[in-house]
């Protein structure tokens, strides 16, 4: 028990800003081990933008409220996953080979591509959350900072690690889970869903087939290109599946 307590406040430690013990150990070991509490961090992140946004709405007007939500949410985690997916636009963007690919990631500067990618997918978190029905953005937020989590833990599950990703911008990540760790973070990452599908409409557990794709397409599109994820690779996983989640939420409560 007292391991897996070390397990979950590495998680805590490496992919959020809530302060841990000092005195905690590090290694690459109780990295990897903790990737399985990825999901898990999800359900602190989520259920903290959710807590923000219930309390931000018994004063404020929903417009507001969900762009303090998502202020939240970044500051708790950092940018780690935002940073990831900016890095990676502005490397695919911009790099045509492995080589020129992990030297853009390593440039801490953020480009173009990264800048527009920003913008864009903070503009869709935006209009997406607030063309969902306010009593159920609480749940959304909590159900789909999970499940999108346990897509860049899928990545390390289903793909390689990119050897060659000393050359990129230092960031800390897991490289490899077996395959019970693996059922584990999709427990995590798919318990929120289900309680809300149970409570609303079972049609929700269709998002849980948007996972396939998204790990399926971007694991040939990163091994393609540098033959395997990097950690800013799974910060873009992990912001296109959330992305993903909420169009794939709003699609289906226009249908039932």
């Amino acid at each position: 028990m007292k391991y897996q307590l070390k397990l979950l406040l590495t998680a805590i430690m490496f992919y959020t800003r809530i302060p841990v013990p000092k005195k905690l150990d590090y290694s690459t070991e109780l990295l990897n081990s903790s990737t399985k509490y990825f999901p898990l961090i999800g359900w602190v992140v989520g259920g903290f933008g959710a807590l923000v946004f219930y309390i931000c709405l018994l004063v404020l007007p929903l417009s507001i409220s969900v762009i303090l939500s998502m202020i939240s949410t970044i500051l708790l985690t950092g940018a780690f996953h935002e940073d990831g997916l900016a890095d990676s636009c502005d490397a695919f963007g911009g790099g045509w080979s492995k080589e020129k690919i992990l030297e853009i990631m390593k440039d801490s500067r953020i480009g173009t591509y990264g800048t527009v990618g920003l913008i864009l997918i903070l503009l869709t978190k935006y209009f997406c959350l607030t063309n969902v029905m306010v009593e159920q953005i609480p749940f959304v937020l909590f159900a789909g900072h999970a499940l999108s989590r346990y897509s860049a833990t899928g990545m390390i599950f289903f793909s390689e690690y990119a050897r060659d990703d000393a050359k990129s911008k230092s960031k800390p990540v897991g490289k490899s889970l077996s395959q019970t760790d693996n059922m584990i973070a999709f427990i995590f990452g798919t318990t929120p869903l289900l309680i809300f599908s149970i409570n609303y409409s079972y049609w929700y557990l269709l998002i849980l087939i948007t996972i396939v794709p998204i790990i399926y397409f971007l694991k040939r599109y990163f091994e393609k290109w540098i033959g395997g994820f990097t950690g800013d690779g799974l910060g873009a996983t992990q912001q296109v599946s959330e992305i993903v989640f909420y169009l794939s939420f709003i699609i289906i409560s226009n249908f039932i």
